[in-house]
């Protein structure tokens, strides 16, 4: 196992991307392969801390905070519309100040939902895909999911208040405990400053807003399964055996569109890394060391001035088909 402690320090870092102060994390040397690591909800960066240590002496380990989580500004509703697309423009613009070329994602939860977005509209620039209990196929909105199930299907005020549950400290709690083999491993700080963020001001509708954005993802994932079948991308798989939220026999139906990808089923639920962030690096290192060589690491386009979202210059997006200026 690699060790953490021959790793340089993790920065904390803020930049402004279409008016939004953005925080984000970094560590690693500059030169190095860049992994972006693209958080779940109700969490923030912070669910990558024991992760990017033991990246960070042999990749370029980036880590953003999507505006209203964590330490990115919360941007009322009125000026900035809380959508999956728009929180993939937001980091496609942080990419596109710190000047990064090609990267290898990884994707958590909403992470999917931004990071397959910004696959899709950069193909060429995708390097590798690292996927943690995230889906790829629309699935019956049962169990954990019936109360959103209602809200996606008429968008009323009783049914958006009744999702509130998923906001509720006992809801947060137990994303992180299910299906968990020793709850003695997960801290007890996670779900108590999850909390704490979504109860600031105007934070609460905020999730509600994106929670009830998920009804769209359906022709994001149609997209996505056929890029995954035209291009094989490089694609390693490590979700929970035992989470409630994306089962892991939804999860494992990557493997129909890209069946060569590395596939791990690990004894955890939902947020894997809170006991598991070791045999997790340890699976991304082989999986990265084969498929995406230090040495081909191409140069950086110039970094683009502040404020500037969207993609680079000639790009085509897979998922429109639009050209891109």
């Amino acid at each position: 196992m690699e060790s953490a402690n021959r790793t340089g320090p993790v920065h904390y870092r803020t930049a402004a991307v279409g008016g939004v102060n953005v925080f984000y994390r970094e560590a690693g040397p500059d030169s190095a392969p860049v992994v972006l690591l693209l958080h779940g909800f109700p969490s923030s960066s912070r669910m990558f801390r024991d992760l990017i240590p033991r990246l960070s002496d042999a990749y370029h380990v980036i880590a953003p905070d999507y505006p209203a989580f964590g330490h990115s500004a919360v941007p009322g509703r009125s000026a900035f519309g809380y959508t999956f697309d728009h929180l993939a423009d937001v980091v496609d613009g942080l990419l596109g100040q710190l000047g990064i070329g090609e990267f290898a994602i990884y994707v958590m939860d909403f992470g999917a939902a931004v990071g397959f977005r910004l696959a899709l509209r950069h193909p060429e620039r995708l390097s590798a895909i690292i996927v943690q209990n995230a889906p790829l196929h629309p699935w019956e909105p049962r169990g954990w999911w019936a109360t959103l199930g209602q809200y996606w299907a008429d968008g009323s005020a009783g049914h958006r208040h009744a999702a509130r549950s998923y906001l509720d400290r006992d809801g947060l709690r137990g994303q992180y405990l299910s299906g968990v083999q020793d709850p003695s491993r997960i801290d007890p700080d996670n779900w108590v400053i999850d909390k704490a963020l979504i109860d600031r001001p105007g934070v609460d509708e905020i999730m509600l807003d994106l929670l009830y954005d998920i009804r769209n993802q359906v022709p994001v994932f149609t997209a996505m399964q056929e890029f995954l079948r035209e291009h094989r991308p490089p694609t390693l798989v490590a979700t929970g055996a035992n989470d409630e939220i994306f089962p892991e026999q939804v999860v494992r139906q990557i493997l129909t569109d890209h069946p060569g990808a590395d596939y791990h089923a690990l004894q955890t639920g939902h947020f894997a890394l809170e006991d598991k962030a070791a045999e997790i690096a340890a699976l991304m290192r082989d999986f990265l060391a084969r498929t995406v060589p230090r040495a081909s690491r191409p140069e950086r386009p110039t970094p683009r001035g502040p404020g500037r979202p969207g993609a680079t210059a000639g790009s085509q997006s897979v998922l429109t088909g639009e050209r891109r200026p």
